[in-house]
């Protein structure tokens, strides 16, 4: 009998993983976790890992342990009565604690990651401006020596010059960023809650009004990333996509270069409202909720 299923279930497993394309086995070896491209990535995707491993680990436990009493205490004739059990002290106590002494290791390592996704380095390498807008990005980038004792708030921010880009309901923004710098981002609405993430970096912030969110976050892989927000801000949420570019430092400042040569520069990063270039791209006719005709 232990043959026969232990033969059903390779041949069960083996027809599963023929079914699976290359994109699907990474996924699967990822836990459905994208590859990691930040330093940070690294923390969340072990705390992942490990809460699938409890979490498979309590199911084969919880199951066997079902399957136990199933057989062991099954009814063997029609005429048989059980012996009525009204508790069982051991069993209690062990149903109380465990559960107790899960949750918190789950919330020692879940504050452990915490901390470091959250940790703020006095001295980050640059800082970016990013306003979160319906229904779009404006991402700000400095120009010049940064000043790290600048609080992010109006009227106090880390360069004395900034270049810009941002998207509308035409154009989706891309976030060009050095590889292997440390990078604060400055997180500020002028209209509702968004959410500003990037899956590939395994971290995100919520991006509130009347206030300055800071996220740090080092880039280590170079490429093209996905961004988005993760917050429900509104009927066109799904709007509010953006690219990332992750490239090496000559090619940041080049483009840096490049968008003062189009004229997209000002003296103070663009925080939304009427100060912002994003739109709905709805028709002229129609509302332009937080953005300015």
């Amino acid at each position: 009998m232990r043959r026969t299923l232990r033969i059903a279930l390779l041949g069960a497993t083996m027809l599963v993983l023929a079914g699976c394309s290359e994109a699907d086995t990474h996924q699967i070896k990822n836990l459905a976790m994208p590859d990691r491209a930040s330093a940070q990535g690294p923390y969340t995707y072990e705390l992942w890992k490990w809460a699938w491993v409890a979490a498979m680990v309590t199911g084969l436990i919880v199951w066997g342990l079902i399957f136990y009493v199933v057989v062991k205490f099954r009814r063997r004739s029609d005429d048989e009565i059980p012996r009525q059990t009204r508790y069982n002290l051991p069993l209690e106590v062990f149903y109380t604690i465990a559960p107790v002494l899960m949750c918190v290791v789950f919330f020692s390592h879940t504050v452990r990651v915490q901390d470091v996704m959250t940790e703020l380095d006095a001295e980050p390498d640059m800082t970016v401006e990013v306003t979160g807008q319906q229904w779009s990005w404006t991402f700000n980038h400095g120009i010049g020596e940064q000043n790290t004792d600048a609080t992010g708030v109006e009227g106090d921010y880390a360069y004395d010059e900034y270049v810009y880009t941002s998207g509308d309901g035409n154009e989706i923004p891309t976030l060009v960023l050095p590889v292997d710098q440390r990078i604060q981002f400055n997180l500020r609405s002028p209209d509702v809650i968004h959410n500003f993430g990037v899956p590939s970096f395994l971290t995100r912030m919520d991006v509130i009004p009347g206030r300055v969110n800071k996220l740090q976050v080092t880039p280590t892989v170079e490429g093209t990333y996905a961004g988005k927000c993760y917050e429900l801000c509104g009927v066109y949420h799904s709007r509010m996509l953006f690219q990332v570019e992750v490239v090496s430092q000559a090619k940041y400042d080049a483009y840096l270069g490049e968008l003062a040569e189009a004229g997209q520069s000002s003296d103070e990063p663009l925080t939304g409202g009427a100060n912002a270039t994003t739109q709905t791209g709805l028709g002229e006719s129609q509302s332009q909720e937080g953005s300015q005709e």
